[in-house]
């Protein structure tokens, strides 16, 4: 019965993916000699950030869309490649939707929405959170007999996805020893999972702020997290679905990898200036994994899924910020410095020729005769900040380095 259901499931995915060709063209299976070099093995993109909207979203919401009632009111909640990705479908298929974004989201992201659905769509904003747009989608659905298109909690949409694979394989000419993917909701890996099976190595690549995958391994179970990190939204997925992880359940944690924010914007960058590919910090995760994999993918055919490609170029001055401090070589620090002639020059003195100050801002004389000051300073090698820091204490200069207090740091940086 279980293999009846794998290729029943594999027929799927390759009848979904012949369906698309009618939409859109495959995306590319490139060989990456910059990251093969690097690496000592054969490293290969897949390249989803060069789909028409710029996601693999497309592949679920086509399939799962073809499949639905004519006219049927599609209702779907999100602030990013989801929604995109059904307003062109709704476009396409000549149907109504109505996608539900937060007041939050960027502009940008608003106006490519309405640009891929044009007057296919009615787009509203709804709450400052997406927990609240979602419930929002899911009311106005109920009210209105429409169909709730899931980002990821959907058998036809992770049908949709697991094209991806086929593709992988028609390209490669055979299954990779090795595939590298992101996970946010689980649809994507759920469906390349169910169509690779065991034929090929995983590693799913989760934020370390947004680890549902992860939380769910550990309790057996999709549950939801306390915290969410939206810096990779996309893949910040507050819980697993349900769906995706009846597959997902069988991956070990030692498959599973949490990125740090900061480090995937150091890979962001790498990919835009050496390769010039522009990656979202989503679609980047893969990349960024590799690093982590060492020995294990050497001399081997590795396949690295890069999701997406809607970076807002506003978010460069955050990513290039972000990719500094994970490196070390910029923090902020609020000094308690003594109110008095010389002071100031004495302090700069303690820094070098390859140091600049970066931000300097008197916060409030916290005492008669000191007065604190937040200070942010970029150096050239993070070893330099020993010997500052070696400085400040023989002086008895009082510190305090905020550089990854993320409490603090949203109020004074």
């Amino acid at each position: 019965m279980q293999s009846y259901n794998m290729e029943h499931f594999k027929k799927a995915a390759k009848d979904a993916e012949k369906s698309m060709r009618s939409v859109f063209e495959r995306t590319p299976l490139q060989k990456n000699e910059h990251l093969s070099k690097i690496y000592g093995t054969e490293i290969w993109l897949k390249r989803e950030d060069l789909s028409p909207v710029r996601s693999y979203k497309l592949r679920g919401a086509f399939n799962a869309m073809r499949k639905l009632e004519n006219n049927q009111l599609i209702v779907a909640a999100s602030a990013g490649n989801h929604a995109q990705a059904v307003a062109y479908m709704c476009k396409h298929f000549g149907v109504k939707g109505s996608i539900f974004m937060p007041v939050t989201t960027p502009k940008q992201k608003i106006q490519k929405t309405e640009m891929f659905g044009g007057d296919a769509i009615q787009i509203q904003l709804v709450g400052d959170y997406f927990d609240d747009c979602m419930k929002a989608a899911q009311d106005f659905c109920t009210k209105n007999d429409g169909y709730f298109l899931s980002p990821f909690d959907n058998q036809n949409i992770i049908e949709g996805q697991a094209s991806v694979a086929v593709e992988i394989e028609a390209q490669l000419g055979f299954c990779p020893d090795h595939i590298i993917m992101p996970v946010g909701g689980g649809g994507l890996s759920a469906g390349v999972l169910r169509y690779f099976e065991d034929n090929a190595q995983y590693t799913l690549v989760e934020p370390m702020g947004g680890a549902s995958l992860w939380a769910a391994l550990i309790a057996g179970k999709p549950v939801p997290l306390e915290k969410v990190d939206t810096f990779a939204d996309g893949a910040a997925v507050g819980k697993i679905g349900n769906k995706p992880f009846e597959t997902l359940k069988s991956i070990g944690l030692a498959n599973v990898l949490r990125a740090p924010e900061d480090r995937v914007c150091i890979s962001i960058l790498e990919m835009l200036n050496v390769e010039g590919i522009v990656l979202e910090p989503a679609g980047a995760l893969s990349i960024d994994a590799l690093q982590d994999l060492g020995q294990s993918i050497k001399n081997k055919t590795v396949v690295c899924i890069t999701t997406g490609g809607n970076f807002d170029f506003e978010r460069l001055p955050e990513v290039k910020e972000r990719s500094q401090r994970f490196k070390g070589v910029k923090k902020y620090l609020i000094l308690r410095m003594p109110q008095r002639p010389g002071a100031l020059k004495e302090f700069l003195n303690f820094l070098g020729p390859n140091d600049d100050i970066t931000r300097f801002e008197y916060l409030k004389k916290s005492a008669r005769n000191f007065g604190s000051i937040l200070i942010g300073i970029e150096t050239k090698d993070p070893s330099h900040f020993d010997n500052f820091f070696e400085k400040l204490s023989n002086a008895g200069i009082t510190y305090s380095d905020i550089t990854n207090d993320e409490t603090l740091a949203q109020f004074v940086i």
